[in-house]
């Protein structure tokens, strides 16, 4: 009686399986090898193997009805607007800005001539010091275009199963960062971002590489596999955008895939004015403070833009103008003010203490 009970119910949630497998829009023949598996559980239902087998199978069967097989979004290549995007998230940057511009137009013209887009377009490789924008930029990209934006992140990776998955024989597998990032962001042509490739560790340096050539090659990455889905995913329509601190550590046959864009460091009046215009704004914003909160002399934004010596990047530009903006909340809060000008003679209380 026993077994036949737990027949009974092995076979409802195997057929529970197979329905939602028949409403999920996947690849006939991916379909047709899970059906032809979970066809062969039946047999295994009495077995101890059988319950560990098919949560594999389900979690195995979430996955790929769950990944963007014929999902695209339509290109939005408007060069007026791509502009005001690269201007409304950066200031200043002109030479690299136009030269984005200048992509953007390629990309228009063999998009209005009916071309692949994807596979015939430069990959971009932005090279720079930390904090010199980098990610940003190709999050503008990805806006200007109207495309979806996925991150991922290499500084640290040392195995390319972190990109490829593991294998389903393993009991804890799962799939790669590719495959996780094209179902984040439902769509199978998204703008990837390969974040600091040049950050991977010596041991895993070479195998890495050796995706990155698979992933970055239009020839090859039309079927991509990644070894947990164990079925060609086309990539062929995906932008690949990748970063770097410098290139010393990348491949040759990476970057002989890639187009360097070396991600100029910032003047301290470039930084007073990202300063006022984009950093200041976005701090009050998610303060909760009111714009006219904190005024803040001319004279007194060299001390803000450089309080610890040169620095290529705005990270701690950001952190030093959070650092002020907080002590003027605590204050605020503390009822010790509704406003606060800020000048040459009272900056270095309201500064962070590094």
């Amino acid at each position: 009686m026993l077994y036949w009970y737990m027949d009974t119910n092995a076979s409802a949630i195997l057929s529970e399986i197979e329905k939602r497998l028949e409403g999920a829009t996947i690849p006939p023949e991916l379909a047709e090898s899970i059906k032809i598996r979970l066809h062969q559980m039946t047999a295994l239902t009495n077995s101890p193997t059988f319950l560990p087998e098919l949560d594999r199978m389900d979690r195995y069967i979430d996955w790929v009805t769950h990944m963007p097989w014929n999902t695209t979004t339509p290109d939005q290549l408007d060069l007026t607007k791509a502009k005001e995007i690269l201007d409304s998230h950066h200031f200043g940057l002109e030479p690299l800005k136009e030269r984005i511009l200048e992509y953007l137009s390629v990309m228009k013209l063999m998009m209005d001539k009916g071309g692949d887009v994807a596979k015939r377009s430069p990959i971009l490789l932005f090279v720079g010091l930390v904090g010199t924008g980098k990610t940003t930029m190709a999050m503008s990209v990805a806006e200007a275009i109207g495309r979806k934006f996925v991150r991922i992140p290499f500084g640290g990776m040392g195995d390319p199963l972190e990109l490829r998955g593991q294998s389903r024989m393993h009991p804890e597998a799962e799939p790669g960062r590719i495959v996780k990032a094209l179902r984040t962001a439902q769509s199978r042509n998204p703008i990837i971002l390969l974040d600091e490739i040049d950050r991977v560790t010596d041991q895993g340096r070479a195998s890495i590489m050796g995706v990155l050539v698979e992933l970055l090659d239009p020839e090859q990455n039309h079927a991509f596999i990644d070894h947990y889905i164990d079925y060609p995913i086309d990539l062929s329509q995906s932008l690949f955008i990748a970063t770097a601190n410098n290139t010393t550590n990348i491949a040759t046959a990476v970057m002989d895939r890639l187009e360097p864009i070396t991600m100029p460091s910032y003047s301290d009046d470039e930084k007073i004015e990202i300063a006022r215009r984009y950093i200041l704004p976005k701090v009050l914003r998610e303060s909760g403070l009111p714009e006219n909160a904190i005024q803040f002399d001319d004279d007194v934004w060299i001390n803000i833009a450089r309080p610890l010596g040169y620095d290529a990047g705005i990270r701690t530009l950001d952190r030093t103008v959070q650092g002020v903006v907080r002590k003027i909340a605590k204050l605020i809060i503390e009822g010790k003010g509704t406003q606060f000008q800020i000048t040459k003679d009272n900056i270095k209380q309201y500064l962070p203490q590094w």
